[in-house]
């Protein structure tokens, strides 16, 4: 099912740590992607008339729709080498999860620093993100620096996030070891707080990372880290979020 009303804005970045948008035939509202379910909605306009200007994000009415962005890192993907796979995963696992409306933003960029930075503030600050996802560049190698742009842009880190994501990896391939995710919150002193998460590179990964793992009868063997995020969203001030529970459970206290 498509509609008009499904929103995913996709840009692109420089290393100069610049984010820059790419053409779309409608800026800002691209067309339907068709085969997606339709679960995002467009935020509603600021008193000033005009559709979600940066400068409107403190705008109570902005603030009931759950705004996340997906952000792949790779030096080759970025220049076009090969087609990126990150943002198509974390798009449709999103789609098919979650089940309250979210607006969603997307970045494509290199493995640099600044511009890594780059883009986290400016979709938790200019944006208005509540969830931040990064897929890419968390591995040993010298380019990779995802998790260290991550911190050098939050305020506190969420080590259970990075402790889970490789455990349940472990079940697979022993270099899960070498794998240095993290996640940490972007606190504004306006009140805002961004859920900033890193996320494996291969779509497989980031598939059983967020769900988890189920038997053959669906029973959850290793819970996922997304069961954790609607309650850690719910405790930092964002829109409620709610789960598709055949894909992925939330858990909330008894007493919420």
């Amino acid at each position: 099912m498509t509609s008009s009303h499904k929103q995913s804005e996709t840009q692109t970045s420089s290393g100069s740590g610049q984010a820059e948008s790419q053409p779309s035939p409608r800026i800002g509202h691209p067309e339907p992607q068709p085969g997606l379910s339709d679960k995002r909605t467009e935020p509603r306009p600021c008193a000033s008339g005009k559709p979600d200007p940066a400068n409107c994000g403190t705008d109570p009415a902005n603030r009931k729709i759950l705004r996340i962005g997906i952000v792949s890192i790779s030096d080759r993907a970025s220049k076009g080498v090969y087609e990126d796979r990150g943002l198509p995963a974390l798009r449709a696992w999103l789609e098919a999860a979650i089940v309250t409306a979210f607006h969603l933003e997307e970045r494509l960029i290199p493995d640099e620093r600044a511009a890594i930075e780059a883009n986290l503030r400016s979709l938790c600050d200019q944006s208005r993100c509540h969830l931040i996802l990064t897929t890419g560049g968390t591995g040993p190698s010298r380019r990779d620096v995802t998790p260290e742009a991550t911190l050098a842009v939050s305020s506190r880190e969420m080590p259970g996030f990075g402790e889970q994501m490789r455990q349940i990896s472990l079940r697979f391939v022993p270099t899960a070891i070498l794998s240095r995710q993290v996640a940490a919150l972007r606190e504004l002193v306006d009140g805002h707080s961004c859920l900033i998460v890193n996320l494996p590179g291969q779509p497989k990964a980031i598939a059983e990372t967020l769900a988890g793992l189920k038997d053959n009868d669906g029973h959850v063997l290793v819970p996922g880290i997304f069961a954790a995020v609607p309650y850690c969203l719910d405790l930092i001030g964002a829109p409620r979020l709610e789960t598709e529970p055949t894909v992925c459970k939330a858990f909330r206290p008894k007493s919420v």
